[in-house]
């Protein structure tokens, strides 16, 4: 099997180096770069299995980054480094296309275990997610390509995003329980998870405001349950 591929975006030349080591020691290839602009200009010109993007950056920070890139792919993890333990930077994280957050210091061994729970979950959704397309309402999921069809248009989701509304779809009109979502795409319920379960259900319910028949509705102290009037 080949080596999975890691963007490493840290200013910090110390730390920077010190991971670089430690991941390529532990069967990655990484390429560092230590500002935003030069991780840009990396992930246009090469393909990566993750990028590790450090939030507070010179020239252009983690998340400015992680916008840029999520209008040019929508599947690739992103695991955020951050000196910050703020509530709402997370969720920031969350909202422009993270799928893992780290806080400063942390252990290697804990961001190798977040790094393996980020690419295995990735690997999942590739796998699963043949060229089903799935309709409800005025919409078409295609869950191959992680895009929502219209005949307005067309929506590129994350892939977070798509294994949400993949699951609400499966589901059509009946209760999916929070804990389930996210232990089926998360693998596990905690906190901060929760929230960006919150972000991704207020993102789908933008996307499928065009089509009055159908709502996402919260259920409380269950879930979600995608309805669908026909």
């Amino acid at each position: 099997m080949s080596q999975k591929k890691i963007l490493l975006l840290e200013d910090d030349p110390n730390l920077g180096f010190v991971l670089q080591e430690q991941l390529e020691s532990s069967g990655f290839r990484v390429l560092l770069r230590t500002n935003g602009e030069e991780g840009t200009v990396a992930a246009q010109k090469g393909k990566f299995d993750l990028c590790i993007v450090d939030v507070m950056m010179p020239k252009k920070d983690g998340f400015t980054f992680a916008r840029e890139f999520r209008a040019r792919d929508s599947s690739t993890p992103i695991i955020f480094l951050t000196a910050k333990s703020l509530k709402e930077d997370r969720i920031e994280g969350f909202k422009v296309g993270g799928d893992d957050y780290v806080t400063k210091p942390f252990s290697m061994e804990e961001l190798l275990l977040r790094i393996q729970a980020v690419l295995k979950r990735s690997s999942g959704h590739e796998q699963s997610a043949k060229s089903l397309k799935i309709k409800f309402g005025k919409f078409t999921l295609d869950e191959g390509s992680q895009t929502l069809l219209s005949k307005s248009g067309k929506q590129v989701l994350t892939a977070k995003e798509a294994q949400v509304l993949s699951l609400l779809c499966h589901n059509l009109n009946a209760v999916v329980l929070r804990n389930d979502i996210l232990k089926s795409i998360w693998s596990d319920d905690s906190y901060y998870n929760s929230r960006s379960l919150d972000v991704f259900i207020s993102k789908l319910r933008k996307y499928l405001a065009g089509d009055s028949s159908l709502k996402i509705l919260s259920v409380h102290g269950k879930g979600y349950k995608l309805s669908c009037r026909s």
